[in-house]
């Protein structure tokens, strides 16, 4: 069915792996003849992809459903993705919602898609999570200079705070080849920076085969697909997502040193820099570990820019823990943190633990934890005033200015050149503006 002359606006909560997904069903509609629009106009068909790690998801998800209608009350709304799988019902009793996809309904979007009036019922349509074990390919294009491609999805940790395996299920991934396709399909549109995203991307390997047991075979590993996509000629940087400190094996930082096409940056989740508090998450490692990645990242790689993800308020975290962690990361020579205040999630362990902290307890923790980061990112910056750097700026006018990231993810900005867009550009790194991005000269 063709839908010509109808229009399509989609709205993406969360990771970089929804990013890509919204990007691959948005080509779908785009095949079909719809017209795309900005999710603050009117349009026929609005998609909003929701994610289960946003705090108070319910209350945005009303908002944004709000918003749309605003621009057309008899829009088509549909509502897929991470929350969807978890919260169907919930979802549904919002108004005006037309249909509710989760984790394998979603990328089948068009065929629910009924233009002719809006649902006296909402549609929900979400599986088992056990029925979510195939793996479907995705990637961003056309949105930015960068794509995200997704080469893996769903998870086998057990993390007790965490409820992506019950959203996304099983761990699985793509074929080496078919990513190599897919970059090679994003090279074509003249994207030269490609973003892997995942779940788990350390746990790259498990396809989608089983065996007669129905047990998992891992036929290769995130060390083996990083190779082969070095190979690929037309993209001149591939940047590597989150990775858990366990699977960030020493072979892999060895091979992002040597590569020419690998930049130094790594995002490397840590959650607490307590080992106890460790063993309740049950994280797969503990603080020495991830001293010990940090410190091989940096001896082969010293300008190399190291983000890390940190969790504050966790249930059992006292004051001594939390201080515990703040110097450890204050001693760490890593750039930048994530900072996520813990909040309670339905069905998942922690939930049930004992030594909640208050909320007000949380806040300042978390804004603690920011101060420290904007502390360390500054320093990070600082290291390389005066020196010469590669860019690959963004094709936006923001108020004169363009903007773009260096290879180890430093933000700078220039007076905006239409000619340089997209084009890797050499540049000195300079002074810092009032929001902390550091100015540049065109060499």
């Amino acid at each position: 069915m063709q839908f010509s002359g109808k229009s399509v606006a989609f709205h993406t909560l969360g990771c970089k792996l929804n990013f890509s997904e919204t990007s691959t069903i948005a080509r779908l509609f785009y095949e079909k003849g719809f017209e795309k629009r900005d999710f603050s106009q009117p349009a026929d068909v609005y998609v909003i992809n929701t994610c289960s790690v946003t705090e108070n998801a319910d209350k945005e998800c009303k908002s944004i459903v709000k918003n749309a209608l605003s621009h057309n009350p008899d829009a088509f709304v549909a509502v897929i993705g991470c929350y969807a799988q978890l919260k169907p019902h919930e979802i549904s009793n919002i108004e005006g919602v037309d249909v509710v996809l989760g984790a394998t309904e979603k990328f089948k979007l068009l065929s629910y898609i009924n233009l002719s009036q809006k649902q006296t019922h909402t549609q929900v349509h979400n599986c088992e999570i056990n029925d979510a074990d195939f793996f479907v390919d995705a990637y961003s294009v056309g949105d930015r200079t960068r794509s995200f491609l997704k080469v893996q999805d769903g998870c086998d940790y057990t993390c007790t705070f965490c409820t992506i395996p019950l959203a996304r299920g099983k761990s699985r991934s793509d074929t080496i080849e078919n990513v190599v396709t897919n970059a090679n399909k994003i090279a074509q549109s003249g994207v030269k920076e490609i973003v892997l995203t995942g779940v788990n991307i350390g746990d790259f390997g498990y396809g989608k085969y089983l065996d007669a047991e129905k047990k998992k075979k891992k036929t290769y590993t995130f060390l083996d697909l990083i190779n082969e996509l070095d190979k690929v000629e037309e993209i001149e940087r591939f940047r590597i997502s989150s990775i858990e400190p366990n699977l960030l094996k020493d072979e892999i930082i060895e091979f992002v040193a040597k590569s020419k096409k690998f930049v130094p940056h790594f995002h490397i989740p840590l959650q607490s820099g307590n080992n106890e508090l460790l063993g309740l998450m049950k994280r797969r490692y503990q603080r020495e570990l991830y001293t010990e990645r940090v410190k091989k990242i940096k001896s082969l790689l010293p300008n190399c820019c190291i983000g890390v993800d940190v969790i504050v308020g966790f249930p059992g975290e006292t004051e001594q823990h939390f201080l515990e962690t703040y110097q450890f990361l204050n001693e760490l020579d890593i750039s930048y943190l994530h900072v996520f205040t813990y909040s309670e999630r339905v069905n998942t362990p922690a939930a049930e633990f004992k030594g909640t902290v208050n909320i007000a307890e949380r806040k300042k923790r978390n804004k603690m934890l920011r101060v420290l980061s904007a502390k360390k990112l500054r320093a990070f910056y600082e290291l390389h005033k005066g020196k010469n750097e590669v860019v690959i700026f963004e094709h936006e006018n923001k108020n004169g200015f363009m903007y773009g990231f260096t290879s180890n993810y430093i933000k700078v900005k220039a007076p905006f050149n239409e000619n340089l867009c997209n084009l890797t550009t050499n540049v000195k790194l300079n002074d810092f503006d009032e929001e902390g991005i550091m100015l540049v000269e065109i060499i």
